[in-house]
């Protein structure tokens, strides 16, 4: 029997319900800095799209989201109080800007409310303190019986997507364009999974002085579509 048999589809669909750019937790009013590259000029065609996505997926959620987010699903597993709180508090030191953070921590609290509607959140005292987007993505994985690398694949195509929404809005960029570039990342988001499950606790964090100059400059920039 393959993989792919075994896998449980409702633990599927759960996936990409928590994927689902239709998840009312506001995803899409954020840009992760990309709104910046674009009125800086350092993103403006496909091709810089292209390097900038890339670079971000490298360099970023390879060594940061991803393995965190597969640190943080076996610490719900285990019932690890201790690691859920360090993780989690381990995430927000690493954003380098006030909107990086607020964005970690205004979709964490969304999706904890809509969460409580639905009667998903954990018992009551399992939260860490302030708990961040990637802390509680990972408990609903964990609720919805989701193994952690397809849970890992779809946060990453879950950024991909919203980052490629986020270009056609602000760029001349067609919608023919976003799907080619989807074709070119495909494989890099498969790759950036294996990577991140490679990492040692030692090796995490985030290596994105663009991005952090970007998000900064954001903050003061006149005209925005975005909050980061």
């Amino acid at each position: 029997m393959t993989a792919e048999a075994r896998r449980d589809p409702l633990a599927l669909v759960g996936l990409m319900q928590l994927v689902s750019p239709a998840l009312p937790i506001g995803a899409f009013a954020w840009s992760q800095g990309l709104e910046s590259a674009f009125e800086l000029g350092w993103v403006n065609d496909e091709e810089s799209m292209n390097a900038w996505l890339s670079g971000v997926l490298e360099d970023g959620l390879t060594a940061c989201e991803l393995p965190l987010l597969a640190r943080l699903q076996m610490a719900w597993v285990n019932g690890d109080r201790e690691s859920l709180q360090y993780w989690n508090d381990w995430l927000q030191a690493s954003r380098e800007t006030a909107e990086l953070a607020e964005e970690d921590l205004r979709l964490g609290q969304a999706l904890a409310r809509l969460l409580a509607n639905l009667d998903l959140l954990p018992t009551s005292g399992w939260l860490p303190q302030r708990p961040a987007y990637v802390t509680l993505f990972a408990w609903l994985a964990h609720r919805r019986g989701i193994a952690v690398d397809d849970a890992q694949l779809g946060f990453a195509w879950a950024w991909l997507e919203n980052q490629l929404a986020t270009a056609c809005k602000a760029l001349p960029l067609g919608q023919t364009a976003a799907q080619r570039l989807i074709e070119r990342l495909r494989p890099e988001l498969v790759k950036a999974v294996e990577v991140a499950n490679r990492l040692t606790d030692a090796e995490l964090g985030p290596v994105l002085p663009g991005l952090a100059l970007a998000s900064a400059l954001h903050e003061t920039q006149y005209s925005r579509l975005f909050r980061s």
